[in-house]
């Protein structure tokens, strides 16, 4: 069976496991690396650009795939989202305008009447 939070707790792990490796421990290992003469000053150069270039890349394809993740979790719960949200009060104000206006009723006291419901509820 598919559950989102295990996914997520997981990749979640992963990601503070691979980013644990900061620039500064880079630089540092690079540096023992020359000291010892195991590569030279401009090989330490390249591999610390190299790595940290590297690194960004799977820090941006694991965010990628974070948020693919998550998108696909909330898509698969009944968990209403921001924009279905903002969808719904949309139309809400339009259906209520469209009453007001069957009624005959100035949609600008609607307006001041909506803000005293809105006060109501907050």
């Amino acid at each position: 069976m598919y559950d989102p939070v295990y996914y997520m707790k997981k990749f979640g792990l992963f990601t503070v496991g691979l980013y644990a490796l900061t620039e500064e421990k880079i630089n540092e290992y690079v540096k023992d690396l020359v000291e010892s003469g195991e590569i030279n000053r401009e090989e330490g150069k390249k591999f610390v650009t190299d790595l940290i270039e590297s690194k960004r890349k799977q820090q941006e394809e694991m965010e990628e795939k974070m948020s693919s993740r998550v998108k696909e979790a909330v898509n698969k719960s009944d968990v209403a989202t921001q924009e279905h949200v903002k969808n719904l009060e949309e139309k809400i104000d339009r259906l209520e305008k469209m009453l007001a206006k069957s009624m005959g009723e100035d949609t600008s006291s609607e307006e001041k009447g909506k803000h005293e419901k809105d006060d109501e509820w907050s």
